[in-house]
């Protein structure tokens, strides 16, 4: 186990600080192979404005290499140059707080948690068809009040796995027609306790995989925990995190957005090895509440989701007022 400090020396050049609007120029940020460069402008309409509303959500690629991100309004693609390629919007995928992409053999699927409307859900990757809802499992024989999920992640088998990070902080698993299986974890600040299970996803640098979870508001500042896929503790992976939200893998290394805003990069032994888009500012780290007109290139606010697309380029969602999201280009 590791404990990390979060007073991080960060360099920041007074240019990098104007807002976005009056800043073209990319940001380079992190250190050797997780360094990236931001991209200007990616994702923003022809004026320049953005085209997805308010965001509380998550991101995935396909394997074209399109975006998927997912705004209170419900889920935009773009293409790898950041525009808007196709859109599913409406009630049914609205709010979906967590995203999970799957290669499945009738095509590529998305998964989502929705929190608001208490549900995960699956659909198809390219015509938006819900093809199966995961509301609370009644059969668990748990009488809860609120059922609130927000992380999805699908294990080798099909099996899915959703959190309830939002309410009780059970964690519960389906078979991949939607029926009950099991449930693991209660909320507390314990060990082996979740105080807010917000993010999740399946740990593929080890063998067999295993879960990896966002303990977000566990004290102290927010933790990383691996589980087997049986629900059995294995071991707390890092702590000290601030919030973190989410985590994306890929090969060794390991992506988590931390509220506060920043992104914290850790290799497969979970040593940091690259934060970026620190924001110094603690009155603009984790604030929902940044006007497109206040961003600031290179700089994140209330960090909440992210993904690596096939050449390591890494896309990231602010929880954001006015919907932002952000193309880091990898330097190789």
């Amino acid at each position: 186990m590791k404990y990390f400090l979060l007073g991080l020396a960060v360099t920041v050049s007074m240019s990098s600080l104007l807002p976005a609007a009056e800043k073209t120029q990319p940001v380079r940020m992190g250190s050797g192979a997780m360094t990236f460069e931001t991209v200007p402008g990616w994702g923003l309409g022809e004026d320049g404005k953005s085209l997805i509303g308010p965001t509380h959500g998550g991101v995935v690629v396909d394997k074209a290499g399109n975006i998927y991100t997912s705004a209170n309004i419900g889920v935009f693609v773009f293409s790898p140059d950041g525009k808007v390629i196709r859109r599913f919007v409406g009630p049914e995928y609205s709010s979906i707080h967590d995203l999970e992409i799957r290669d499945e053999e009738d095509g590529e699927f998305i998964y989502g948690a929705r929190n608001a409307a208490a549900e995960g859900i699956k659909f198809h990757a390219e015509t938006g068809d819900i093809v199966l809802k995961l509301p609370f499992p009644k059969e668990s024989g748990l009488d809860l009040t609120t059922f609130a999920p927000t992380a999805i992640t699908v294990a080798p088998n099909g099996d899915i796995i959703l959190s309830d990070g939002y309410a009780s902080n059970h964690i519960f698993t389906f078979d991949k027609t939607g029926k009950y299986l099991s449930h693991f974890g209660e909320k507390g600040n314990g060990l082996k306790q979740f105080n807010t299970a917000h993010g999740m996803t399946l740990d593929t640098r080890y063998e067999p995989p295993r879960l990896l979870i966002c303990d977000r508001n566990h004290t102290p500042k927010g933790r990383l925990l691996h589980y087997s896929l049986d629900g059995e503790y294995i071991d707390e992976v890092v702590t000290g995190l601030g919030m973190p939200t989410s985590v994306a893998v890929q090969g060794d290394y390991v992506s988590v957005p931390d509220l506060h805003g920043r992104v914290v990069i850790l290799d497969k032994s979970n040593t940091i090895i690259a934060v970026l888009g620190h924001n110094l500012d603690a009155g603009k780290g984790r604030s929902f509440g940044i006007k497109q007109e206040d961003w600031v290139e290179g700089v994140f606010s209330g960090t909440h989701g992210s993904y690596f697309d096939n050449d390591g380029n890494l896309y990231v969602q602010d929880w954001n007022v006015s919907g932002r999201i952000i193309k880091l280009l990898r330097i190789k």
